[in-house]
């Protein structure tokens, strides 16, 4: 079953945006596709990971799907004009697992060490479940990968700090917010990196409001992330009011200015991501008002990055610990069934021997019997189960499996009916 394991994916690294956006899944499609999977080619466990970055379809199969999963993928968006198949890449059980755990990780995403990911990984592994599509081999796999994250979290560098302009913004934010008991956020323009920063903010203890030129995307990212939207003509309150305002709007000349400010009433910090400045400089003298910004964060940001692709290496190592790990138990699975009917064979056998005493006995030696043969039979059993499970870490159990299967006649064992 272990080397079954593949994958079939797209991701930023080879696929232009437009195309990802093609083929994302949603949870509701996620397992609807899942379900198609199991109807169509006889799939019994599978994991649909679906980000802004990648698509990627994790499956058990005795054959590679790869082609066929990429056409159906094609089929279940409706992409039969502009099909997206030839993006896909396959990938094979040694390459699909290290994958996995890489981007689980965050060792394989756009932004080295993000903690965002991991979470994404954890909600497909959910819609694996509900849809009774994860077995034993993917929760043991998918734990692997969880345990491994947090001893990448606590034996390593890799996940301190804020690797991106984004997440430093709201980092910064979320310190400065420990003075409110009640602290309002405001960010203003919507494109990739004032997205970014809303997402980041998800969850946050703040009454976070998001403004943009054009209202319905505003409200699209309020309902997505929990926030609320304000009209952009509500500007002027609504810097005025907030604690902290995160800008990045582009924008000819500065939409926060000095006079926009002028006696402001509480602390406040305004965060300028944006090219060129959207928040006048000038700000910074009024009373109370701390500013940041994009250079100063991307120093921050660019310090982080250098300490995580140094830690990668120790990232790596950790990963490679878990999968030797992971693949040891996976084959020792391969041979639990022989162990298992090894061992009924062996019980059978002393079973039929002691039925040959009943009533040439009594009951004080009865008893002793049981427990003299069950313990010759643990002796028995201990060697050949050792061996068994050695010869898997040395790639050599089949073998061993066959003379068992011989010597015992188990493979008969295992088809001879229920009395």
């Amino acid at each position: 079953m272990h080397r079954q394991f593949k994958a079939v994916g797209i991701s930023y690294r080879n696929t232009p945006l437009e195309v990802r956006e093609a083929v994302t899944f949603d949870e509701n499609q996620a397992k609807q596709f899942m379900t198609m999977l199991k109807e169509t080619f006889g799939v019994d466990e599978a994991l649909v990971l679906s980000t802004c970055n990648r698509t990627e379809i994790y499956y058990t199969s005795s054959e590679d799907l790869a082609s066929k999963i990429a056409g159906l993928i094609d089929v279940f968006h409706g992409l039969l004009d502009q099909p997206a198949a030839g993006y896909f890449r396959a990938m094979p059980y040694e390459e699909a697992v290290n994958h996995l755990f890489e981007v689980s990780l965050g060792v394989d995403s756009q932004v080295l060490g993000d903690i965002q990911i991991t979470n994404q990984v954890k909600k497909a592994y959910q819609w694996s479940a509900d849809e009774d599509m994860a077995g034993p081999f993917l929760h043991r796999l998918l734990h692997t990968i969880f345990y491994t994250n947090k001893r990448t979290v606590q034996e390593t560098p890799f996940r301190d700090g804020t690797a991106s302009v984004a997440s430093a913004a709201v980092d910064i934010a979320n310190q400065f917010m420990h003075n409110y008991t009640a602290p309002q956020v405001a960010v203003i323009g919507l494109g990739e990196i004032g997205a970014n920063v809303a997402e980041n903010l998800k969850g946050a203890t703040a009454d976070v409001c998001l403004v943009n030129r054009t209202f319905q995307t505003a409200q699209s990212h309020a309902e997505e992330f929990g926030h609320r939207a304000v009209a952009y003509e509500r500007l002027s309150e609504v810097v005025k009011s907030a604690h902290v305002v995160i800008s990045a709007v582009q924008a000819p000349e500065p939409i926060i200015t000095s006079s926009l400010l002028s006696g402001n009433e509480h602390p406040k910090m305004l965060i300028d991501l944006s090219v060129p400045r959207s928040i006048e400089e000038a700000v910074e003298e009024i009373n109370g008002v701390l500013l940041y910004n994009v250079d100063q964060l991307q120093e921050r940001a660019s310090q982080a990055l250098k300490r995580r692709h140094e830690a990668v290496g120790q990232v790596k190592a950790i990963i490679a610990e878990s999968i030797a790990e992971f693949n040891n138990w996976s084959q020792e699975m391969e041979v639990s069934p022989t162990i298992k009917r090894f061992k009924q064979a062996l019980e059978d056998i002393r079973k039929a021997e002691l039925a040959r005493y009943v009533g040439k006995v009594d009951e004080q030696q009865a008893k002793m019997l049981e427990k003299a043969t069950k313990s010759m039979m643990q002796k028995v059993i201990k060697l050949p189960v050792l061996q068994l499970k050695a010869a898997c870490k040395r790639g050599e159990a089949e073998s061993l499996v066959g003379v068992l299967n011989d010597l015992f006649n188990l493979e008969k064992e295992e088809s001879k009916p229920a009395e």
